[in-house]
């Protein structure tokens, strides 16, 4: 019952996401929404990776015979956290030199202020 839950969850994660994105108008909110939408595909990816009944993936804690849960994909979450750290970082810092340059985060008024 919990399998199908998980991926709804993920799925509605995306859609709240695509819907701020597709209706927001401030930076701040635009960049909340790509954050999510982020966070929901890591969240994926982890639950891609999910055996059950499995244990850690490392060999010489979890015996020969044990069914492990997949490492790669929490490797791949790993990277993709790291780099969505990054690129969070690098839009705020845009969102805060917009915001110095134009007084406003509202997309249409900078749109306007800009000519």
């Amino acid at each position: 019952m919990t399998g199908n839950l998980i991926y709804t969850v993920i799925a509605l994660l995306m859609l709240i996401s695509l819907v701020a994105l597709a209706t927001q108008k401030n930076l701040i909110k635009i960049c909340i929404a790509i954050t999510i939408f982020g966070a929901a595909v890591n969240f994926y990816l982890v639950a891609l990776g999910y055996r059950s009944g499995g244990t850690v993936p490392i060999h010489y804690l979890a015996g020969e015979n044990n069914i492990m849960v997949l490492p790669t994909p929490q490797c791949l979450t790993l990277t993709a956290i790291v780099i969505a750290l990054a690129t969070t970082a690098l839009m705020f810092s845009l969102i805060v030199m917009i915001y110095k340059h134009y007084g406003t985060l509202e997309i249409d008024e900078i749109r306007r202020l800009h000519g």
